[in-house]
């Protein structure tokens, strides 16, 4: 009895394996960041375009809602409202010009980055032109739509670091 109960047990675990080794096993997702690279390269650039012409809302419509901006020598600006208040007054700024060229670009799954360099051109006091040039490190997300946007941008000039005045 206890051989027939035994090979009852092991014909049940048999079929068991059977089952799981037949189920049909999920597919890989499709390796899609060759094209993911290749559309945040494409939105960091169109991007650019947008803040080259000052256009504000456009600017930020790239963000996600809850969104950040590092800049230098400042605090932490969160969302969308604080990015665009932000960007209000830097746009504003005599002489204000803008541009970035992305240079390495990685995705993987809903998370991709690009960094590269800018170039800011703003008056100084005696209302000169004066041009700064650094890097930046952007954060992208991918949206249920298929299109990326900033979870969280970063940049800092390349000039060396100035010490504050003497006291």
């Amino acid at each position: 009895m206890r051989i027939r109960s035994g090979l009852a047990v092991l014909a049940v675990l048999a079929l068991i394996l059977v089952a799981v080794g037949c189920s049909p096993q999920q597919a890989a997702p499709p390796d899609t960041h060759v094209a993911d690279e290749a559309a945040i390269r494409t939105a960091d650039s169109t991007w650019s375009t947008i803040a080259e012409a000052k256009n504000v809302d456009g600017h930020v419509g790239y963000f996600v809602d809850d969104g950040v901006v590092l800049s230098p020598n400042e605090p932490i600006v969160e969302g969308k409202e604080a990015i665009h208040a932000e960007m209000s007054k830097m746009f504003a700024l005599p002489g204000f010009s803008v541009k970035w060229q992305p240079g390495k670009v990685e995705a993987a799954g809903n998370l991709g980055y690009s960094r590269g360099t800018y170039e800011l051109t703003v008056n100084d006091p005696k209302g000169n032109p004066s041009t700064e040039h650094g890097k930046y490190l952007t954060i992208w997300k991918k949206q249920a739509d298929g299109s990326w946007k900033v979870a969280a941008d970063m940049f800092s000039s390349d000039a060396p670091l100035v010490p504050p005045p003497s006291k």
